[in-house]
């Protein structure tokens, strides 16, 4: 009889520990990938759609620098990242005309210095500082107004609305602009030529030709007259001999 207990009892005590294995499985958090450090390729190269500015980012090594940055310190960065429809809709050859050293300013020109939430725009002074730094009129100016809680930004050339929220933490933070933010340093209008002084070189080149002409004309027509009277005086020495 406690043989058969015995045996009867033996499926329920397998079933029994089988249960506690499970549930102790099933206790243990989730494992999680360790996080590695910020890199602003891999967050582009994420959402998508930005491979122009990955590539600007990459040649003129501003991505190094915003991930060394991030990585190194505990001072926050804002980047406005334009899509790569933002870049087809420039005038055909427009990176390429650019100088290196335009490069590195038209995507710095993109980076602000300090970390803003889209909550923050609504209170930051004008001009905001970009990592190009020069804020001068006619130089790298960037400014801000807010329409409730939309956020336009002007560069003096070309006037973005902020697009969405690509990433964020507390201290770093991407957001989509569907234009490319163009300098008014490098993009502006160029400074009209000086108008030309009278009596100057450009105004004695153009008096002069007709001048040449002039004399020209007439070295001609006193060769002509001179010719006439050697005929006549030659004729004149036949008759009188």
């Amino acid at each position: 009889m406690d043989q058969k207990i015995t045996l009867i009892s033996l499926p329920y005590a397998f079933s029994l520990l089988l249960l506690l294995q499970c549930t102790k499985i099933l206790a243990q958090p989730p494992a999680t990938s360790p996080s590695g450090p910020t890199n602003i390729t891999r967050i582009l190269e994420k959402a998508g759609q930005f491979t122009t500015f990955i590539r600007l980012l990459q040649i003129t090594r501003v991505g190094d620098q915003i991930d060394t940055q991030l990585n190194n310190s505990n001072q926050g960065l804002t980047v406005f990242a334009p899509t790569d429809n933002a870049f087809s809709s420039l005038q055909p050859g427009t990176l390429n005309t650019l100088t290196n050293q335009d490069k590195v300013a038209l995507v710095q020109f993109h980076v602000l210095p300090t970390f803003l939430s889209m909550s923050q725009f609504q209170t930051v002074s004008n001009p905001l500082r970009t990592q190009v730094g020069d804020t001068r009129k006619g130089e790298f100016p960037l400014n801000v107004t807010t329409t409730g809680n939309q956020v336009n930004i002007s560069t003096g050339v070309s006037d973005v609305t902020l697009g969405n929220t690509v990433y964020a933490d507390n201290q770093l933070a991407v957001y989509q602009v569907d234009k490319v933010l163009l300098p008014l340093s490098i993009f502006g209008p160029s400074s009209p030529a000086p108008a030309p002084v009278a009596g100057g070189t450009e105004n004695k080149k153009a008096t002069g030709s007709p001048s040449a002409a002039v004399t020209d004309s007439s070295w001609a027509n006193g060769d002509a007259v001179h010719g006439v009277v050697a005929f006549g005086a030659a004729l004149f020495g036949i008759f009188y001999l």
